[in-house]
Formats: C-alpha cells, sequence, structure tokens
C-alpha cells in the first residue's frame, strides 16, 4: 500500500527571491551584453526544462496524485518535482536580469551609446502604410531589436503591412526585448489581435552611411489571405 502524500503536487520551492546564481547583489555589475547572455542561457535552460514537463504530459499545475491522494504510478513523480522546482527558481532569475536589462539599456543610452541608429531631422513618409523616421544629429533612445525577419511570403499580410527580410523588430505591440520569452509574447499579441492593427517598429539597413533607418508598420493578423499562419512571415530570435 502506497504512502500517502496530499502535497506532493507542490514545488519544493516557493516563488519568491531571486536564487543567488543569478543576482548580483553588491558584487559587481553586469554589462549590458553580459545580461544579454545570462538572458539567453536562462531562456535556453527554461526551453529545455519545459521539455522535460512536456514529455511527461504535464505542466506547472497538474496534480501528481490520484484521486485517492496516492502518487500518480504513470509518470516520474520525482523528476517532475525537480523540475518545476528548477523552473520557478529560473523564473525568479529571469524577472531580474529582464529587471536589469531594462535599466542598463536605459543607462546605455543616456550616456550617449547607440545600436548605430540615429534620430534627428526626423522625416515622416508613407511606404506601404509605414512611418519612417531618419536623422544624424540629435540622438533619441531606440530599442535594442530582440527579433529579426527571416521570410516573408508574397501578398501576405506582413509583406502587405511592408515587412522585409533583414528587418529587425524592435518592438510588436507590447512585446520587446525585455519580455518577448523567445518570440512566445509575439505569438500571444497576434493571436489576441486578430483582424486588428498591431503596431510594430523595425530597423531597417538601409546601406547608406547614416546607417538604419527606424520603421513603424501597421501590421493587421489574418486568416483569409491565402496562406499558412496571420502573418506570413518567420522570425528568428536574436
Amino acid at each position: 500500500m502506497g504512502l500517502r502524500m496530499p502535497d506532493l503536487h507542490a514545488p519544493t520551492v516557493a516563488s519568491g527571491p531571486t536564487s543567488q546564481g543569478y543576482a548580483n547583489g553588491t558584487g559587481n555589475v553586469l554589462t549590458l551584453p553580459q545580461l544579454m547572455a545570462k538572458k539567453d542561457n536562462l531562456e535556453a535552460e527554461l526551453s529545455a526544462l519545459g521539455s522535460v514537463l512536456d514529455s511527461h504530459n504535464v505542466n506547472m499545475t497538474t496534480p501528481l496524485l490520484t484521486s485517492d491522494g496516492f502518487p500518480r504510478a504513470d509518470i516520474d513523480v520525482a523528476q517532475i518535482r525537480t523540475t518545476r522546482a528548477r523552473i520557478i527558481r529560473l523564473k525568479n532569475d529571469y524577472k531580474d536580469v529582464m529587471a536589469k536589462m531594462e535599466v542598463s539599456v536605459h543607462e546605455h543610452f543616456a550616456a550617449g551609446k547607440s545600436l548605430d541608429v540615429a534620430a534627428s531631422s526626423r522625416t515622416q513618409a508613407s511606404t506601404n502604410g509605414a512611418h519612417t523616421t531618419t536623422g544624424s544629429s540629435q540622438s533619441s533612445v531606440i530599442e535594442p531589436p530582440f527579433a529579426k525577419v527571416n521570410t516573408v511570403v508574397p501578398d501576405s499580410p506582413a509583406e502587405q503591412a511592408g515587412l522585409m527580410v533583414g528587418d529587425k523588430i524592435t518592438r510588436f505591440g507590447t512585446a520587446n526585448f525585455t519580455n518577448h520569452e523567445r518570440l512566445s509574447k509575439v505569438a500571444q499579441v497576434v493571436q489576441q489581435n486578430e483582424n486588428q492593427v498591431i503596431p510594430v517598429k523595425i530597423l531597417r539597413d538601409t546601406g547608406a552611411p547614416a546607417g538604419s533607418t527606424t520603421l513603424q508598420l501597421q501590421l493587421t493578423p489574418r486568416r483569409d489571405w491565402g496562406g499558412r499562419g496571420l502573418l506570413g512571415c518567420h522570425l528568428l530570435p536574436m
């Protein structure tokens, strides 16, 4: 007869302070590139741990007990508990890194540094619904890109909005470099805004000495364009 364990499904680590492995504390302050590398590492490990849960057909809240209060025999309960605990720690670490990245980016640009993109004497034009901003003297805060356009299908919503292969996305609706979570936030924005306009900010390499151009696009996800998906483009995380 098995041992009843009424709280077996509960994570062993409660949501709380960031684990020590990724907290700067009063030690050395990480640079923006170091923070971005740490973010990528966290995302990769979280993805791997998510795959572990998927292999058991469970998630973070799936009960691990039978209806009469005993551990389920069809899954590896110990591994799932350990994986859940690690995910909770890493999610706390991830929030901490994202908050530090946001502060670092603002300091980065406030100090006069840039991503080779400047905006001053602003000119606005309409090209496939896009508003272009270029300039050379005054600096403005430009968000770092978090995704790159890999492919664009002809006659798709993406092409009609003005997206081109090689464009770097700095904002997609409410998704930006601090919260995109390896583009899962982009997918969420698309699903929640079918047939509605989504503002999209991009950087486009013009090949000119001035560098990149900032574009504001209006993208409307829809199903009736004759192809797969709602956008007709493929994005890669940066």
